[in-house]
């Protein structure tokens, strides 16, 4: 029996969202499927994720997956990460958005991924998703970690931004232009960031997905919602104090996005497995379903 979607149990005040999309980031392959730093187990952690993903809605718009595909720029390592995501979105019916970090290799990505020539071309597209569209930029700079957009890509995404989409804009990317509260992250951070504000100040967009932090942040740039989704691979251990902040196996996640006519939320989705409740059961949903908005609220909101 299919997972039911959104719409099953809508009886609140909110629309349902117009579409839903899987935000993932940093898997971090690597050929022949050796651990990363010889200790974390990232398609272990990656295939868990799928799973959960296969979980949480039955026919996402979109799996966007934000940078840093593979640790080393490997053939093989692409093409590992291409078995195990193709599957599960065909089984979705979805597509599969690649964006480029800076740790993947633009030709092979290019070649891996993308069935295109392996050029050192920026890894961009647009994708129409029903009215919402989706541009993925590549800030990654060939031979360095810090991120950048050259002319070129500036230039292009004017272009693609001077009609609105009916839905709006969803802007995809590695480098999020947010400052990291840890120290010496700015080293790393996007360049050329005033550009970018310009072109994107009073468009349509109405958001960045962003990765390469390893945690889970939000904030806004040029007045638009930034939203970083956490490593699949491994996190940074941000319970500690700044300086001290390093990498963990543990707290792996990945964000499901729901975007509606007015309002787009990111909800974080721990990937572990817990011990969870049972109280909102689909009974539970079903019987709150047939009430009136004024039994629903009797039954749900008055305190006992």
């Amino acid at each position: 029996m299919p997972a039911p979607s959104d719409s099953d149990f809508v009886f609140g005040r909110h629309e349902p969202a117009s579409h839903v999309i899987i935000h993932v980031s940093d898997p971090h392959f690597l050929a022949d499927g050796v651990r990363l730093g010889g200790r974390y187990d990232v398609e272990e952690n990656f295939a868990r994720t799928l799973e959960a993903i296969r979980a949480v809605h039955p026919h996402p718009s979109a799996i966007v997956i934000t940078g840093d595909l593979t640790d080393l720029g490997e053939p093989d390592a692409y093409r590992r990460l291409r078995l195990a995501v193709e599957p599960v979105a065909e089984e979705l019916g979805t597509v599969i958005v690649w964006v480029a970090g800076n740790h993947d290799d633009r030709p092979a990505l290019r070649e891996g991924l993308l069935d295109l020539p392996p050029t050192q071309d920026p890894v961009t597209g647009v994708w129409d998703l029903d009215g919402l569209r989706l541009v993925a930029l590549d800030t990654s700079v060939p031979g360095w970690h810090h991120g950048d957009l050259d002319a070129g890509q500036l230039s292009w995404l004017a272009e693609v931004l001077s009609e609105p989409a009916p839905h709006g804009t969803l802007l995809a990317m590695h480098h999020p232009p947010l400052p990291s509260h840890l120290p010496l992250f700015d080293i790393l951070e996007l360049r050329h960031q005033d550009e970018l504000a310009e072109i994107i100040r009073d468009t349509d967009v109405r958001g960045i997905l962003a990765g390469h932090l390893h945690y889970s942040s939000h904030g806004t740039f040029a007045g638009v919602p930034v939203s970083v989704s956490s490593a699949t691979c491994y996190t940074m251990n941000v319970a500690r104090p700044a300086a001290d902040v390093n990498g963990m196996d543990a707290a792996q996640a990945f964000q499901i996005v729901h975007v509606r006519p007015d309002t787009i939320t990111h909800t974080v989705v721990p990937v572990t497995d817990a011990p969870t409740g049972d109280h909102f059961s689909a009974a539970w949903l079903e019987k709150m379903a047939l009430l009136s908005p004024d039994e629903r609220l009797e039954a749900f909101s008055r305190k006992r």
